[in-house]
């Protein structure tokens, strides 16, 4: 016998004891089968410093439909999770929860420091994995990791090494992007540009000779403390006789040279460019070329340094002022000019970068790069959609030596030590005990790797690489990688180039772009605009099934969606809805439906439904299989709700209202294909198909292992299917005619179905009564139809005798009614329109949805017409 549901469906009485049940069952962990093919996603590892949010939930949701999805087709479907330790964002955290107990990183030593940090992690790391799994994450947590265990720091560590064998690690002075705040250097993919009203300021140098003066318009004034030279572009006729000659640096009284150099932009300003060769990128390239001095004035914090003269101790900021005054005062400020250019911020704090010269260590790129651009060139790795690998290659092919050192604590230290006694630098993947070439005592360096470097060999060093680990040879390369378009060069590409160079091969066939989740009027989600959704509390309160259901819906890949409540509603519905076909199933068994299997005799409306979810299963299966998830889901929904509930239903409640073999079939076709329609929503809404799966009668199993449905030819009838199409569109025609009649469904009426397929409609002849209101229904090839209501398909004429359905003098006066209602608002509303001073005047808003208005009131006299000619016909 199959269980009652409650009445009501309660997603907090549900969910927590489902995902034990899934738990207790070991349902999630994949294990090595050699009769199975392998299936593996990699979860983007979210920061621990992190709280769920609604981008997190939409890829998640995403890769769980995914893996849920390939399970149930059989597949050893591993997804393995993990988190990040995110050095930039958790030590700030740590760093700021510190300060507010008057401490500093100082004051407990690298030691001291890095305990607090796994206290830190301990406490809050687990919090988002909690949160994951309260989404309904079916992860293989046995084979949970984090970016700094003991074998994702030992596989970091591997690849430095071999890297820098390779001579594709170095280290060096470059310019790099610095966060005055947090205090570290930052990679180009971790700055985020926007465009800020600036200024050009126009600043003479004086030759020294006295003969003259060059001008230069700089943008950031305070870094001409570092000038080492101005440059003209070597064509540029009008300063050709001014290379090599020396000007005065203002302010800083000293003389520097004018140098020749093509990077110079003739055409733009003044044709003049101070080199500061310390802080600019392309002064720095100038800068080398000509064998400038680099001179750095600044500190760590953004303030001027020692070098800065008076302006030393001051705040960047605060010394561009104080510049620019002494610049006027001394006679050497031209003039100021409005300008907008775009300015780098720190991806986590949002604090201006500054661009300075400093030691740091590099990984070649360019030899990295190309293998990888190749690898998406030639399709071993796809990207979905296809537009994406645009700006894959757009980075690949412009990419710059990546500077993976950062000036912290928390994360993977660097595995280079230094001899102070030779100068003899040792990059090991464990710790040497004496300097290898003068027995000297060694100190490691104090910095750590880029977040981005462990991340990079995420696919690979889950899976127990560098050790050569049964999973990694089952599981790998992995299959898809689920993640936003704003990650590509983040995080894609690095894996991409890690993977080929360490593995030899790609680390995944796929990389699926989701686009970014907004609020209901489009705007991206942030702190600012406090439009923020927590999905925490929309799981609370509709449940987690309604809040997967709502991002997978109209989930089209690359594009971004939009979030509202009314839509998280409309999946609260269909869940009810689901809920309640559920129930009416189980109230109507006895026990004689209990035994699994379709019935040996089919009526029309059986196979009907039969073929319709066969098709609904191969179709779904497609789009599933080409990351169409919306379009998947939508189908499911629509087969649900129309065809199963709406038409279905009430057609066999009659049949279920017979007790006998009738009943049972009937009984036998709805468990067939709700229990497959489960099957087809699980990975969209696991909770509430799990639920009412397990009160169904099945094979003992749970439907999170169930066997995803195939199309079955036996159960393709396109015949009957067809047939029973003809006689529902009967149906829906004599529906909207009544509708538009304003006739209720409880006013019965005679039904004439004229038709060339009398057979056809003969057999529907009790759906008309249910569906229809007939009082009686009468099919013939050839029917006297004159006078009556008509509703015509392209299988029949319909004709209803109007007396039956209203009374026409009633029904006259109240059409009349409206349609004189209808006359006084088109005149009031065209007058307006007629009006030139009010279309002139009146916001164009305004006008337009006056305009609208008519067009509305034109279109409801019309049809109002056409029902008084229908009175008379």
């Amino acid at each position: 016998m199959a269980k009652e549901l409650d009445k009501k469906y309660d997603p907090s009485q549900v969910e927590d004891r489902i995902y034990d049940f899934w738990l207790s069952g070991g349902y999630f962990h994949a294990e090595i089968d050699p009769d199975k093919k392998p299936y593996t996603i990699v979860i983007p590892p979210p920061n621990i410093t992190g709280q769920l949010h609604m981008g997190h939930a939409l890829d998640e949701t995403l890769q769980d439909i995914l893996i849920r999805y390939k399970r149930m087709q059989g597949y050893s479907a591993l997804w393995i999770p993990g988190t990040d330790h995110a050095s930039i964002a958790t030590e700030a955290k740590i760093v700021a929860a510190m300060k507010e107990e008057g401490l500093s990183k100082a004051d407990l030593g690298r030691d001291g420091f890095l305990e607090r940090a796994w206290q830190w992690k301990e406490q809050y790391g687990g919090r988002i994995v909690e949160q994951l799994k309260k989404l309904g994450s079916s992860c293989d947590w046995d084979r949970e990791r984090f970016t700094l265990d003991e074998g994702c720091s030992q596989a970091v560590n591997e690849v430095f090494c071999r890297l820098y064998e390779k001579g594709l690690i170095y280290r060096g002075e470059r310019i790099v992007n610095w966060c005055p705040n947090c205090q570290t250097s930052i990679s180009d993919a971790e700055v985020e540009y926007e465009e800020q009203d600036g200024h050009f300021w126009h600043i003479r140098y004086p030759y020294a000779d006295g003969s003259g003066e060059m001008i230069t318009a700089p943008t950031r004034p305070e870094t001409m403390l570092g000038d080492t030279a101005l440059a003209v572009h070597p064509d540029d006729e009008r300063y050709a006789a001014m290379v090599g000659k020396k000007v005065i640096l203002p302010l800083v009284e000293k003389e520097i040279p004018v140098v020749a150099d093509s990077y110079v932009d003739m055409e733009f300003g003044t044709g003049v460019v101070k080199i500061t060769p310390a802080h600019d990128p392309n002064d720095f390239e100038v800068g080398a070329r000509h064998d400038l001095p680099i001179i750095n004035v600044m500190n760590a914090d953004g303030t001027i340094n020692e070098l800065g003269g008076k302006y030393a101790g001051m705040d960047r900021y605060v010394a561009r002022k104080a510049i620019v005054a002494d610049l006027e005062a001394g006679g050497y400020l031209v003039k100021i000019e409005d300008h907008k250019h775009n300015v780098g911020a720190c991806y986590r704090c949002g604090t201006t970068v500054e661009p300075m010269t400093s030691q740091q260590w590099f990984v070649k790129m360019e030899p990295l790069a190309k293998p990888a651009i190749e690898a998406v060139r030639s399709g071993e790795t796809k990207f979905v959609p296809a537009r994406f690998d645009k700006i894959y290659y757009n980075w690949m092919e412009n990419i710059k030596d990546w500077c993976i050192s950062r000036q912290l604590w928390w994360g993977h230290r660097i595995p280079a030590y230094y001899c102070d006694d030779c100068g003899e630098t040792v990059v090991a993947k464990e710790a040497p005990d004496r300097c290898p070439k003068c027995g000297g005592k060694l100190r490691q360096d104090e910095d750590t790797l880029d977040t981005w470097f462990s991340s990079a060999l995420w696919p690979f060093s889950t899976l127990g690489w560098p050790e050569k680990t049964a999973d990694l040879d089952y599981f790998f390369p992995t299959d898809t990688l689920v993640t936003g378009y704003d990650i590509i060069f983040f995080w894609v590409a690095r894996m991409i180039f890690s993977s080929i160079e360490q593995m030899g091969e790609v680390p995944f066939k796929t990389v699926f772009i989701h686009g970014l989740v907004r609020d209901a009027q489009g705007r991206k989600m942030s702190k600012s605009l406090g439009n923020g959704i927590d999905p925490l509390e929309i799981i609370d309160q509709y449940g987690a099934d309604a809040l997967r259901l709502t991002l997978a819906t109209g989930n089209s890949p690359g594009n971004d969606m939009r979030f509202s409540d009314d839509k998280v509603k409309a999946s609260r519905n269909f869940a009810n809805k689901v809920w309640n076909a559920a129930r009416f199933i189980l109230m109507n068994m006895d026990g004689t439906a209990d035994e699994l299997g379709l019935p040996d005799t089919l009526e029309i409306e059986d196979k009907w439904l039969l073929s319709k979810f066969n098709d609904v299963a191969a179709q779904v299966t497609a789009n599933l299989d080409k990351y169409e998830l919306g379009m998947a889901v939508t189908k499911v929904h629509d087969f649900v709700w129309d065809i199963l509930c709406d038409w279905y239903i009430e057609i066999v409640k009659l049949r279920l209202a017979t007790p006998g073999q009738t009943k049972t079939n009937a009984l036998k076709v709805l468990c067939y294909v709700f229990s497959g329609a489960l099957k087809l929503l699980h990975p969209f809404m696991p909770y509430i198909t799990e639920e009412i799966y397990q009160a169904l009668p099945h094979e003992g199993q749970a439907l999170v292992v169930a066997q995803w449905p195939k199309y079955d030819e036996a159960l393709h009838f396109a015949e009957e299917e067809a047939a029973f199409e003809k006689i529902m569109g009967a149906i829906r025609a004599i529906r909207n005619r009544r509708s538009e009649l304003g006739v209720p469904p409880s006013k019965k009426a005679k039904v004439y179905i004229e038709t060339a397929e009398v057979e056809v409609f003969k057999s529907g002849e009790e759906f008309f009564g249910r569906l229809a209101s007939a009082s009686e229904v009468e099919v013939a090839s050839s029917l006297p139809l004159e006078g009556m209501v008509m509703a015509i398909t392209d299988a029949a004429k319909i004709g209803i005798p109007m007396d039956e359905l209203v009374d026409k003098e009633k029904e006259r006066a109240r059409l009349e009614k409206e349609k004189a209602g209808c006359e006084r608002e088109i005149q009031i509303v065209s007058g307006k329109l007629q009006n030139e001073s009010f279309v002139a005047k009146a916001p164009e808003k305004v006008v337009n949805a006056e305009r609208d208005k008519l067009a509305r009131a034109q279109e409801k006299l019309a049809k109002i017409e056409e029902s008084l000619a229908a009175l008379v016909s």
